[in-house]
């Protein structure tokens, strides 16, 4: 049988934790990851060039790869520009967004922290799905600027200042009536890399919701429903990561994504 070649798509390293929980899934899937680290953070673009700026890369990404499906593993991307993406290319997309509704099936206490990127929590997606979903909680959004970044510098190797990642989350940690926060989603893929550090200096014990293993068996349910194909030509081996910039292939970087399972690397330069 054909393995599923999927396409593992964020801005930087945080996408690997939906590709680890893709990995458990399918551990037959033949997996590239990509990372788009010519542009590099997403919240520092405006949203119309930043969605021409993904659907032209995922293009790219398309002819190099030759996918059965892309897995949008960011949060940003997702929310912009999913819908022009399944506009532009056949191949299946599955995308990434806050678990609010899972969240606000959680809470006990009816009040909800969500950590998100500057760029989500300014969404309009986002408080869609905050209305929708979680009408009846308080909900907390925190639009953190610093997470994601130092989530990639722990994956290098670089130990997290805690008292930093106290401020960071301080936010999301409060009480109505009496009655705290007691779950907290995790709106970037990046997060779940700092899920243990967050617990060691969260004020109390909270559900923290990782979308990561949803996405994978969302991701788990496509494959089983779609023709896999068998491309010819040299494609990228299993386990690969294709970066946009030649500058993210210092020996730290690339170290963190072998150790996420992606030890080979190729460059695909677009300039931002």
């Amino acid at each position: 049988m054909t393995p599923p070649r999927i396409l593992l798509f964020d801005s930087g390293m945080g996408g690997l934790t939906v590709a680890r929980a893709v990995a458990r899934q399918l551990p037959n899937a033949h997996l590239i990851y990509a990372a788009d680290n010519a542009a590099f953070p997403y919240g520092a673009w405006k949203e119309q060039q930043l969605v021409a700026r993904i659907v032209m890369v995922l293009g790219r990404l398309i002819e190099t790869v030759k996918p059965d499906l892309a897995v949008i593993a960011c949060n940003t991307a997702s929310t912009i520009a999913l819908a022009e993406l399944r506009a532009s290319y056949r191949i299946p997309f599955v995308g990434t967004v806050p678990a609010i509704k899972p969240a606000a099936a959680q809470t006990k206490t009816g009040v909800i922290g969500v950590l998100a990127t500057p760029g989500t929590v300014a969404r309009e997606y986002t408080h869609s799905l905050i209305h929708t979903y979680a009408y009846h909680c308080k909900v907390l959004l925190h639009g953190a600027p610093r997470l994601a970044e130092i989530a990639e510098q722990k994956l290098r190797g670089h130990a997290v200042d805690l008292d930093e990642l106290r401020n960071e989350i301080a936010p999301v940690f409060r009480k109505r009536n009496g009655h705290p926060t007691d779950v907290v989603v995790l709106g970037c893929t990046h997060y779940p890399l700092l899920t243990e550090d967050m617990k060691k200096v969260a004020p109390w014990a909270v559900t923290y919701i990782d979308p990561a293993p949803a996405i994978a068996r969302r991701v788990a349910d496509i494959v089983e429903e779609t023709r896999l194909a068998a491309p010819e030509g040299p494609l990228p081996e299993h386990g690969t990561v294709i970066l946009t910039s030649a500058r993210g292939s210092a020996s730290e970087s690339l170290a963190a994504y072998a150790t996420m399972g992606f030890p080979k690397h190729m460059v695909l330069d677009i300039p931002a």
